[in-house]
């Protein structure tokens, strides 16, 4: 998988997640603006990212770039979020399971 692949499916990953998680937390029709300032804060940490080119995602690499709030913020979104994409988005959640796993065994 090409590099612009990997990013273009991590920032389809996160979208999704941080889409689900406002849906179902806060209730509004549209994103409110806590959510969208994390995930444009996510999506320029995935193009800002030195090591994109070899990692998969933020949470396998060892230098964590997020700011403090901003880490915990993205880490209750993807906790709520994770074992709900299966229902909402069952191929991008095998897909990112799939590509968590392979990063394991590499590292």
């Amino acid at each position: 998988m090409s590099v612009d692949s990997k990013t273009k499916q991590e920032k389809k990953t996160i979208t999704f997640m941080v889409e689900l998680y406002c849906k179902k937390n806060h209730k509004q029709k549209e994103m409110c603006s806590d959510c969208k300032q994390l995930l444009d804060y996510a999506l320029m940490r995935i193009d800002k990212c030195p090591f994109k080119d070899t990692k998969t995602f933020c949470s396998s690499c060892k230098v964590h770039c997020y700011q403090k709030e901003k880490r915990e913020a993205i880490r209750s979104v993807m906790k709520f979020s994770g074992p709900r994409m299966l229902l909402h988005h069952p191929i991008l959640a095998v897909s990112h399971v799939k590509d968590t796993i392979k990063n394991k065994k590499e590292r």
